[in-house]
């Protein structure tokens, strides 16, 4: 069995997930509501939201879509961003870390700053700019 986070954004899952990309690298994959097999049940306006995105780094995966206004997926209240969870990274090396924690957290709200602690090399917290919090993590050796 293979866990896979999937995060639902209001109109940004394609940038985050382009930046994601920049920085992570893996394979894209991207489709918009306009891309699926009846485009019309999705209002003209919202169509070029991402319907599905799933970026791969090697078995893993990290999965997400726009959501609608008014999605009964999320109960038909307005979108209240990604809450309660945290994606956490685990680098190999201090500088892929330092590299990593920088290129995402650019433009975000660093929480707790990438530093030597007891247990890792490095370890810091952030939330990017898209809302998602994050934890990247660089054990010793």
């Amino acid at each position: 069995m293979k866990i896979t986070p999937y995060l639902t954004f209001d109109g940004q899952a394609r940038d985050a997930f382009t930046l994601y990309q920049q920085v992570l690298g893996g394979n894209l994959e991207m489709m918009t509501f306009a891309q699926a097999p009846e485009p019309e049940h999705f209002p003209a306006e919202h169509r070029e939201r991402i319907m599905h995105v799933c970026l791969t780094l090697g078995d893993f995966r990290l999965m997400a879509s726009d959501t609608m206004p008014g999605d009964p997926a999320c109960g038909g209240a307005p979108y209240e961003g990604i809450k309660g969870c945290s994606i956490s990274l685990h680098p190999e090396t201090i500088t892929e870390c330092e590299r990593v924690f920088d290129g995402l957290a650019e433009g975000g709200q660093v929480i707790m700053p990438l530093e030597k602690t007891f247990w890792a090399e490095r370890f810091g917290m952030f939330v990017d700019r898209f809302g998602v919090s994050w934890m990247v993590n660089c054990e010793p050796a």
